[in-house]
């Protein structure tokens, strides 16, 4: 009685498994982790929400004094303190228009 070669067997496993030619049952394929992209996708994420969580509460809520502005101020908290007046302020120079100005106003 004839025995089936090696071959032919290999062939026989490869067909039941539902394996490519070429490939048996035993070979392994390389494994794709979709972990990876979601964990960058997350790193990503979570990054970008602390760095909008810690700039958003830097600043202040109200508008930002000019230098001039500031001195007439202390100007004012002085004489309502009756401590001594600093110096006048001088007010400062008219902007000049520059031409992309159109663009904010």
């Amino acid at each position: 009685m004839l025995r089936p070669s090696k071959g032919a067997h290999e062939l026989q496993l490869t067909a039941q498994a539902g394996c490519k030619r070429g490939e048996t049952p035993l070979h392994k394929r390389p494994k794709t982790s979709r972990m990876d992209g979601r964990m960058t996708g997350r790193l990503f994420l979570g990054l970008l929400l602390l760095t909008v969580t810690v700039t958003t509460g830097c600043g202040r809520k109200s508008g930002l004094d000019t230098p001039y502005e500031a001195a007439v101020q202390a100007r004012k908290d002085a004489e309502k303190a009756k401590q001594p007046l600093p110096p006048e302020p001088t007010p400062p120079p008219q902007d000049r228009r520059f031409i992309l100005d159109g663009l904010i106003d």
